[in-house]
């Protein structure tokens, strides 16, 4: 049943079907504008066939460290510009939303929290300014989603509020020895701790860091080896990228038709203009 998407009627709306219309073009009669099913989606306004998106959703969420730009756009032809937009607008749609939003853990979960780094290394600058790093810190549940964060420090003021929306107070929370995380230990039910300044990475059999490092090591690999370099402007948006993948993997019972499938889903009430992702006033969004 169509629904317009200006007005939200229902009944009075009529298919296009004259020789001159673009195919899919309905009108409703009750506010008397067109539209089309893509309209509040990742597709508005596309001069693109559906077939090469849905193409490119397949490749980007079937690629475990992610398809180039570069790729993109030997694959679908046009400019460089319109590859990289195609890009961001599927990085929309694998947005944390439903379950993914929602508080991470639980009674008998076990939840791991670190940071890293991403950027160049001033040894392999042959000249020009060291480019400064960025901080991203992720927050993993075992046999379970993550949500990552791309931060402007590594402080308690800067992570606290991010790990109490994240995370239930009822899991079992995992960190290295460092101060602004065990400080926050006492806020769950069990908490336990490495130190890995003494080369401490398991201890007692279960309490370690090692999924969410796993984690970061297929990020690292995927921006170094995949796309090079990410600004820090759209670093969130590759964030989201990896992360949806991360939490739609195969060993959760998720193939790769499957995470297509949910991205896809994801694509309605995402628009995404090329002004909002590219343009001079184009920010980041808080956490």
């Amino acid at each position: 049943r169509s629904v317009c998407k200006h007005c939200g009627e229902t009944g009075r709306i009529g298919k296009l079907k004259g020789k001159s219309t673009r195919p899919g073009l309905y009108k409703c009669y009750a506010c008397r504008r067109p539209f089309t099913v893509r309209m509040g989606t990742i597709f508005e306004s596309t001069h693109l066939p559906l077939r090469t998106w849905l193409q490119i959703i397949f490749m980007m969420n079937s690629s475990k460290k992610g398809i180039s730009t570069q790729q993109i756009h030997r694959i679908i032809g046009g400019s460089m510009t319109t590859a990289w937009h195609l890009g961001h607008r599927i990085r929309e749609c694998m947005k944390p939303g439903g379950p993914l939003a929602e508080p991470m853990g639980g009674l008998g979960r076990t939840v791991e929290v670190d940071d890293t780094k991403i950027g160049g290394k001033a040894e392999n600058r042959a000249f020009g300014p060291i480019p400064l790093k960025q901080s991203v810190m992720a927050l993993v549940e075992r046999d379970g989603a993550v949500r990552s964060f791309h931060v402007p420090n590594i402080t308690a003021n800067t992570l606290q509020p991010i790990i109490a929306k994240y995370v239930s107070r009822q899991s079992r929370y995992m960190s290295d020895e460092a101060p602004v995380y065990t400080g926050l230990a006492w806020n769950f039910t069990a908490s336990g701790s490495v130190t890995h300044s003494q080369k401490e990475y398991v201890k007692d059999g279960d309490t370690h860091t090692n999924t969410v490092e796993g984690y970061f090591s297929v990020l690292k690999r995927g921006i170094y080896g995949v796309y090079q370099h990410v600004s820090e402007a759209h670093l969130h948006r590759y964030l989201s990228e990896f992360d949806f993948r991360y939490s739609n993997r195969q060993r959760l019972g998720v193939d790769d038709r499957m995470r297509a499938d949910l991205a896809l889903v994801g694509a309605k009430g995402k628009r995404l203009t090329y002004r909002t992702v590219g343009g001079p006033r184009s920010e980041a969004p808080p956490f």
